[in-house]
């Protein structure tokens, strides 16, 4: 499964989230280490899920950039 995550680059420090896994954040100090972080909390966070018989969630959410 492929879940859109966001990433706010410009804080100090980074932070991220996974809009359809309510609760799955990270927060790193550089943008790499912030990705890698959520990747790594969507395992954690799907797998304490299956622990719990809890159902994955679908990836739903649509990302586009538009510009203004």
């Amino acid at each position: 499964m492929k879940y859109a995550i966001v990433i706010m680059w410009r804080c100090d420090p980074n932070g991220a989230y996974v809009p359809d896994i309510p609760g799955c954040v990270a927060v790193g100090e550089t943008l790499s280490e912030t990705a890698r972080l959520v990747r790594e909390a969507i395992e954690f966070h799907l797998q304490g899920l299956r622990e719990d018989g809890i159902a994955i969630p679908e990836p739903s959410t649509v990302t586009e950039y538009v510009e203004v």
